[in-house]
């Protein structure tokens, strides 16, 4: 069975300014929680498509102190209900909640799972017999672009080429597939390339 990959924040969601680290980061609270309509009609797009979504994210903002379990959950809940209710689904969600210099000891893992590394895509290829080489990983930062290519999948990057990335992206290992403005986008690609047989390649 063919996937797709997705990642959370910057994808599905807009990242947030955190203020009092001076960052632009996931949202740390339900009401700072968004979904993008452009990633709505990506999702929908996919659903009819009958390929199955699955949430692939690094979450590190417990382990770093800076959000309780119950307000991660609660956004968590906030993403899956706003979903619903636009009429659309992700078939399976898989964080990573771990980093390597927490503050809560824990989460103080130097994990197989956090992307770069592939071990939420491998877990959830597991449980749903994926076949890994069919299927693409789409997400806005180049830890997605390398985890989806060291399993064989096709990659899609959210947002261009940002000037931080522009060296890397430049790096053939690296670089992603495609390039898409949006998930609307992405998923208009992904579903291009199934309608001409190049989902599997």
């Amino acid at each position: 069975m063919k996937a797709i990959f997705l990642d959370r924040d910057g994808v599905i969601n807009p990242l947030v300014y955190d203020a009092e680290h001076g960052l632009i980061d996931s949202p740390l609270n339900p009401s700072q929680f968004e979904l993008i309509p452009e990633a709505i009609e990506g999702l929908r797009l996919i659903n009819d498509a009958a390929i199955p979504a699955f949430l692939i994210s690094n979450q590190p903002g417990i382990a770093k102190g800076k959000m309780s379990n119950s307000l991660f959950r609660d956004i968590d809940a906030k993403m899956t209900e706003g979903l619903r209710r636009a009429g659309c689904r992700l078939d399976g969600i898989y964080y990573c909640l771990h980093h390597p210099q927490a503050v809560l000891d824990n989460y103080r893992i130097d994990c197989d799972c956090r992307k770069p590394n592939p071990g939420l895509l491998l877990k959830a290829a597991a449980e749903h017999r994926i076949d890994l080489k069919k299927s693409f990983m789409i997400g806005d930062g180049l830890n997605d672009i390398e985890a989806g290519k060291r399993l064989g999948c096709r990659t899609i990057l959210i947002g261009g080429e940002r000037c931080d990335r522009c060296q890397k992206i430049g790096d053939s290992d690296l670089g992603p597939d495609f390039i898409a403005v949006d998930l609307n986008e992405a998923a208009k690609l992904v579903i291009k390339e199934e309608s001409y047989g190049n989902f599997y390649r």
